[in-house]
């Protein structure tokens, strides 16, 4: 299951990683890009928490779970952004990164 969720969360980074290139080139943004960046990024979630359920010490399973929850709310800030087509806050977008790499290096050391 957790080779599962990093297999999603590895997807979903490829949609961000586009999404946060065409902003920074001043590109408009692709909704169906965008839309299924998130729902990526929820299905790993979805699934690492349906593993962390299972496990008696998740340990740094559940840190790398608590960054990527962080992570989806910078999100679900993203997207208010992008419902009152208002230009996405550069920082927002770096941090909102930074963190889901940071989630997901703990998560591939976790899984090895």
């Amino acid at each position: 299951m957790l080779t599962a969720a990093a297999v999603v969360f590895a997807l979903a980074a490829v949609g961000g990683l586009i999404l946060a290139m065409r902003h920074f080139q001043g590109k408009p943004l692709p909704v169906p890009v965008a839309f299924l960046h998130g729902l990526l990024g929820a299905s790993g979630l979805t699934l690492l928490l349906i593993a962390i359920a299972s496990m008696t010490e998740p340990g740094s399973v559940a840190i790398a779970a608590v960054l990527f929850g962080i992570t989806a709310i910078g999100g679900f800030i993203l997207v208010s952004f992008h419902m009152r087509s208002k230009r996405h806050p550069s920082a927002l977008i770096v941090l909102h990164g930074g963190l889901a790499v940071t989630a997901f290096l703990i998560l591939l050391f976790a899984i090895l």
